[in-house]
């Protein structure tokens, strides 16, 4: 640890010291929209409003708050700074602590990318996982993943009974951190399972969400951090973030340093050969450690010079009056544990258009085995299911605090282009009870009525091409219907939706004739029908519009006969008459 300038007394003043040049050169590359102390920490007049839970000691993190390791990066970087747009750094030597596994680090740029096509307002940089990554687990134990990225061995944090850390009880089962009864954080970037569970990924591609994969953890991990409209290019943005993933100043600083550390410079290593931190935020070290005494003298001497008063003979010694033992007072339950139950606070299934937002919210009432309603706790909505509906502000979890009432109002839901049924799901956080399931549906985009943009007379003549464009205009309630699903069909009469196998049609693949269409409105509602065609038979025809929703738009079309002209007969030329001869 000679290139860590030593361990225990670098916790105070070079933690402090290392942590502030970190912050001095975040801020000065990114914008300056916030303040901070020599300490590394913000100042109240800069603190967002969503800080407010993390910065009153909140549990709810990735991590629940668990150890880290508390190691800091050597002072100065093996390599230098990369150029202006240079993607990677050299590989090859430096100082061991600027080498990352290379399944680790493909794992962080991988994460990276992924992140920029997802949440590109986030401006994710992998070196922050890379930071994280060193501080929860050295790495994954400096690279001790298959092939895969899964963690040779689990890498479990301490139990989180609250001896020492959260009180967080079991929340999946045993099926992550295998304990039943309290939960731990699981794997290289160290969530616990209920944050897992809502904030887990797919980072390979395998079909799993697995907290001990690499490329799983640490694509859950950026998301993490970005949710909530965070940017990491900002100093607000990123310092939020990070303490919401530990609610420490002192984790703040340790990842700030390390995350410059990254910055300046880093290279590839093989797997395995990381190097491992020593230091965690958990050691403890006895303030006034005991000295023993030597058998036969005092343990505590006389001072020098002063003789010792001799006691009385005969004089029996005043026993001592034992000390009453004062009774350990029984904490009284919090909020979180005297909840029973929840209970639904308002409609239980709830309906929304594609597109629209849920004109009902979604609520929770916390309440003891009573019935009274529980204030001040956390209650969890996660939207559960083959959906693409989410909570206003992007994001599929929202954590609200109960209110005097004990009820938790979830965000606006917004429903996505995906039509079917999903959950919301509402837990509380910090408890293994039941979960309040509600019932979401999203029906299609619908229209009501449908219009012609014109009123021209459609007439064609037969084997022509009709001069004019049907385009029509949907709504639903009065205002533009977009992409609303719609069908064109020639159909044989009014009364006969058959599609009509003679008459008008459209083109479709080698010029064939096709007599229907499915189509869709464009964001204003309008549709415009491809070129109709008369075909060889003449008569009158009915173009038929339907959408979802049932608006309905029968169209007259006329196709007309080719015009024929009459032939003028050829003058017929007369025989002369033979003229008589003289006889």
């Amino acid at each position: 640890m000679s290139a860590h300038f030593g361990t225990r007394l670098r916790k105070g003043a070079v933690n402090t010291t290392v942590a502030a040049l970190a912050v001095a050169a975040l801020a000065a590359s990114q914008a300056p929209d916030v303040t901070a102390d020599t300490q590394g920490r913000r100042t109240a007049a800069d603190t967002p409003a969503a800080e407010a839970g993390a910065d009153a000691g909140t549990d709810d993190s990735a991590t629940g708050n668990s150890p880290y390791y508390t190691d800091l990066p050597p002072l100065h970087s093996p390599n230098p700074a990369p150029t202006q747009g240079s993607a990677t750094t050299p590989a090859g030597g430096g100082a061991g602590e600027a080498g990352i596994p290379a399944t680790v680090l493909d794992a962080y740029k991988k994460a990276e990318a992924q992140l920029a096509q997802a949440k590109p307002g986030c401006n994710l940089p992998w070196q922050l996982l890379a930071a994280i990554g060193k501080v929860e687990s050295g790495q994954a134990r400096g690279g001790d993943v298959t092939a895969d990225g899964t963690t040779v061995s689990p890498i479990l944090g301490p139990v989180l009974n609250g001896s020492g850390f959260a009180n967080i009880r079991d929340t999946d089962n045993g099926a992550y951190d295998g304990d039943r009864t309290f939960d731990r954080a699981v794997g290289p970037m160290q969530f616990i399972p209920s944050t897992w569970a809502w904030a887990g990924r797919d980072g390979n591609a395998d079909g799993k969400k697995d907290p001990n994969n690499i490329y799983d953890a640490a694509l859950a991990a950026g998301h993490y951090l970005c949710r909530y409209g965070w940017d990491m290019a900002t100093t607000s943005g990123m310092r939020t973030a990070i303490l919401s993933y530990n609610n420490s100043t002192d984790y703040l600083n340790t990842v700030l340093s390390w995350l410059e550390y990254y910055r300046k410079g880093s290279h590839e290593i093989p797997d395995g050969t990381g190097t491992v931190p020593t230091d965690r935020s958990d050691d403890y070290t006895p303030s006034s450690p005991s000295v023993p005494t030597t058998p036969g003298t005092p343990s505590i001497p006389n001072a020098p010079g002063r003789p010792t008063k001799p006691s009385t003979p005969g004089k029996p010694t005043k026993p001592s009056t034992p000390t009453k033992p004062t009774p350990t007072p029984t904490p009284a339950p919090t909020p979180t544990e005297t909840v029973h139950h929840l209970e639904a606070a308002g409609p239980a299934k709830i309906t929304a258009m594609a597109g629209d937002v849920y004109t009902d919210r979604v609520s929770a009432r916390a309440e003891t085995a009573a019935g009274k309603a529980v204030a001040k706790v956390r209650i969890r909505f996660t939207i559960v299911g083959d959906t693409d509906a989410e909570f206003t502000g992007g994001e599929n979890v929202a954590t609200i605090v109960t209110d005097s009432k004990g009820i938790a109002l979830a965000p606006a839901l917004q429903a996505g282009e995906k039509s079917g049924a999903f959950t919301v799901r509402a837990t509380v956080l910090g408890r293994t009870l039941s979960a309040l399931d509600y019932a979401a549906t999203v029906t299609p985009r619908a229209a009501d009525v449908l219009t012609r943009t014109g009123d021209t007379a459609l007439t064609c003549a037969v084997d022509g091409e009709f001069a004019d464009a049907v385009e029509v205009k949907a709504t639903y309630k009065g205002k533009a219907a977009g992409k609303v699903a719609a069908t064109a069909t020639l159909v044989k009469a009014a009364d006969d939706p058959t599609v009509n196998d003679k008459g008008p049609y459209f083109k479709g693949a080698a010029d064939s004739p096709v007599r229907t269409l499915d189509l869709q409105t464009d964001a204003d509602g309008l549709l415009r029908l491809p070129q109709l065609y008369a075909g060889d038979t003449a008569g009158a025809y009915l173009l038929r519009i339907t959408t979802t929703g049932g608006a309905v738009l029968t169209v007259e079309l006329t196709v007309t006969a080719a015009e024929t002209s009459t032939p003028t007969a050829a003058p017929v030329e007369s025989e002369p008459e033979a003229t008589p001869s003289a006889s």
